[in-house]
């Protein structure tokens, strides 16, 4: 190997290198920027009921909530679903909204989306938001809620409090999809709703 020919290679070595390593930060530090997955299969009659939030990404809609958040789903007869969020604000006042949500894909689908439009605007693209399933325990008594962008997290749970070992691992679990939880805050329920 002639000494052009050496130096040819040995440069095209580095630049793979540097590359690979490259890479290989890459796929560990931008996981943030690969397509968000949802839970394989939701029940959605199952998931019906009351579910309280314990933590949330910022979110200028719920800015006045300071308690008590949760959210109750309901099945009405048509396949969608019958929204009612609550909160207590910072006086102690109640607070709620109502909305609808419906499943995007086949009837097992993990894709939701929600509107509190009223409902003569649901023909309108931008009123509906979307509420994908990104992690739920095999009880239904633990999940994670988001959408593409990650703009927005919920965790919610069957009871206003979480085993600290369970919620611990399912932040890792976020953390291992992109998501940030130094941005999470956590939900007081000191008060009955």
């Amino acid at each position: 190997m002639s000494l052009a020919q050496r130096s040819t290679f040995l440069l095209c070595l580095l630049t793979f290198l540097s590359v690979s390593a490259h890479a290989t930060d890459s796929a560990t530090t931008t996981h943030a920027n690969a397509p968000l997955a949802t839970i394989r299969a939701l029940d959605v009659q199952r998931y019906m009921g009351v579910w309280y939030e314990i933590a949330r990404y910022p979110a200028w809609f719920q800015s006045k909530c300071a308690s008590q958040s949760q959210a109750e789903y309901a099945l009405e007869a048509d396949g969608r679903v019958r929204v009612i969020n609550r909160c207590r604000l910072e006086n102690g006042e109640p607070s709620e909204a109502q909305g609808t949500a419906r499943q995007i894909g086949g009837p097992g689908s993990a894709k939701l989306e929600v509107r509190f439009a009223p409902a003569w605007l649901s023909f309108l693209p931008f009123v509906w938001g979307d509420y994908w399933v990104i992690d739920l325990d095999p009880e239904y008594e633990l999940v994670a809620v988001s959408e593409a962008a990650r703009e927005y997290l919920w965790i919610l749970s069957r009871t206003p409090s979480v085993d600290e070992a369970r919620l611990e691992a399912l932040l890792g679990r976020l953390e291992a999809m992109g998501f940030d939880r130094g941005r999470l805050l956590y939900t007081r329920h000191d008060r009955a709703p």
